[in-house]
């Protein structure tokens, strides 16, 4: 449960009271604060590897081009017409886009589970109707990551690494055996009214 509030904080997921609650128990229980400065110290050398700058090599100049009276129309106002076409089709292609709508039953949860050695990661839960769902990978930090709307209620979960293995959110403390000697991770969602 520590880790688990400790990631809330870290990705800033805490309402205030919540946040007034860490505070007094990073303050009350060293072991606490040790743990909450390590991971803390990890994420913050996590996202420094995700900075990185990329060097792009330059581009040779291009040669000028000076139009002749007969072009200077369309030197100047085919590219003009092109771009203006060009952002037509993109404001036309955003609001033809369906925007995912969550019923008031639902709320947007992410899942975040570290597994450097993996190539692919993918989560299967209630939510999902026990069909995998492809995660993302962070970068080249080990952190896989999605954000979904789960329904209201007491859901279980697991996460699929590329061999095969089941794991159980190493994040969430509520756990329970599955049928087939698995082990899934269990939370309740209280969706906000």
């Amino acid at each position: 449960m520590k880790e688990y509030l400790i990631s809330l904080f870290i990705d800033n997921e805490l309402d205030m009271d919540e946040k007034i609650t860490f505070v007094e128990t990073v303050h009350d229980n060293r072991p606490f604060t040790d743990e909450a400065l390590s991971l803390l110290r990890q994420e913050k050398r996590l996202r420094a590897e995700l900075t990185v700058p990329v060097m792009v090599p330059a581009m040779p100049p291009l040669p000028e081009i000076v139009p002749s009276r007969s072009d200077f129309f369309t030197f100047w106002f085919r590219p003009l017409a092109g771009f203006a076409a060009a952002m037509l089709l993109v404001g036309l292609f955003s609001l033809l886009q369906p925007k995912p709508v969550l019923s008031p039953q639902e709320e947007q949860h992410r899942f975040v589970v570290y597994l450097p050695e993996s190539n692919q990661a993918r989560i299967v839960g209630t939510f999902t109707g026990w069909k995998p769902i492809s995660m993302e990978r962070v970068g080249t930090s080990g952190y896989w990551t999605l954000t979904l709307p789960v329904p209201k209620g007491e859901h279980r979960y697991s996460y699929l690494v590329e061999d095969g293995r089941q794991i159980a959110d190493p994040t969430v403390v509520a756990r329970e055996q599955d049928d087939f000697g698995g082990e899934n991770s269990v939370i309740e969602v209280q969706v906000a009214v």
